[in-house]
């Protein structure tokens, strides 16, 4: 018995592996949109978003005989494309702070949302230093525990956690100064 995610775009997956540019385009279609934003998240500069997205897909269409459906299409795109934006910021030589055991205590400060302002919340985001910004990413909005994080980045776990909690503390910084939080 196939699952749903197989059949779905099953039919659209076969006729990519037989080499045709018509699905690959309604494969775009479909997958687009939501692949940017996981560019942009990570790479958090319009033009080589698209840039990394469009290598992410091109990737996925020349290795579709990889794909097993042992995960959705989607799932599997998306994997594909945050390995593509991690490649590229190391391409770029974004750093990783290093985290001592001394500096890695961090509080955990606690904050009461006072309005949703989804738009200022994605600012702030794209405000946060490139390795904070990828850490807290991954862990938030794509749902990657400490551990895969700190394969994926190659840094430590303890890193990892540190990054996520300077990430998480610097934006309630840059919200509190737009009112959206305030300290208890």
């Amino acid at each position: 018995m196939k699952t749903l995610y197989e059949n779905i775009h099953q039919e659209i997956i076969d006729q990519c592996r037989a080499g045709s540019q018509k699905a690959q385009f309604q494969l775009y279609k479909l997958y687009y949109k939501p692949i940017y934003s996981v560019c942009m998240r990570i790479i958090n500069q319009p033009a080589e978003a698209e840039d990394v997205m469009q290598e992410a897909f091109l990737n996925a269409f020349r290795n579709m005989e990889t794909y097993k459906g042992e995960v959705s299409f989607g799932i599997w795109l998306k994997r594909i494309v945050i390995n593509r934006s991690l490649d590229h910021l190391k391409k770029k030589r974004v750093k990783l702070e290093e985290i001592s055991e001394k500096t890695a205590q961090i509080p955990d400060y606690q904050m009461e949302l006072k309005e949703v302002n989804m738009e200022a919340i994605k600012n702030a985001i794209q405000q946060l230093p490139d390795g904070y910004r990828v850490v807290l990413s991954l862990y938030l909005i794509e749902g990657y525990d400490h551990e895969e994080i700190s394969e994926i980045l190659g840094i430590s776990n303890s890193n990892s956690r540190t990054q996520y909690l300077r990430a998480k503390n610097k934006l309630r910084g840059l919200l509190k100064d737009k009112e959206i939080y305030s300290y208890n």
